[in-house]
């Protein structure tokens, strides 16, 4: 497993959240989840200027294995994707923190960012899921 950067958030359902100094945040899936699904060969990315609920469906990758949905992590607007997955949707193999990032949302209740977990956290996580 690669090494988990600092200063994001988690979800239970292995999606990673970077907060922006402009109040969005840059959302992807983790190494953990990457490593799951295989080689990814397709990615749908959403909509540009789509609301979400927390927890809504907005993105499937799709990899030689299976296609999985991705949750929308908080509550918001999409503002930005990633359009360079379109092309070469290993970039979240090869790099999920970073160039593998999926979307960016501008959330509509900023005090949900508390509500995921930390890096501690999400670790355990995998440990007891691992068990």
């Amino acid at each position: 497993m690669s090494e988990i950067p600092g200063q994001l958030k988690f979800t239970r359902d292995h999606e990673w959240v970077r907060e922006h100094d402009d109040g969005t945040v840059e959302v992807g899936i983790t190494d953990h989840a990457q490593t799951a699904l295989g080689d990814l060969v397709f990615i749908e990315l959403p909509d540009t200027g789509g609301n979400f609920a927390a927890h809504d469906a907005c993105c499937v990758v799709e990899s030689v294995k299976a296609a999985s949905d991705v949750y929308c992590p908080l509550v918001g607007t999409i503002v930005s994707t990633n359009e360079a997955l379109i092309e070469k949707p290993e970039l979240v193999n090869d790099d999920p923190y970073g160039e593998g990032w999926l979307f960016r949302l501008r959330p509509d209740l900023p005090g949900e960012l508390e509500n995921l977990l930390n890096d501690e956290e999400y670790e355990r996580l995998l440990a007891e899921d691992n068990e």
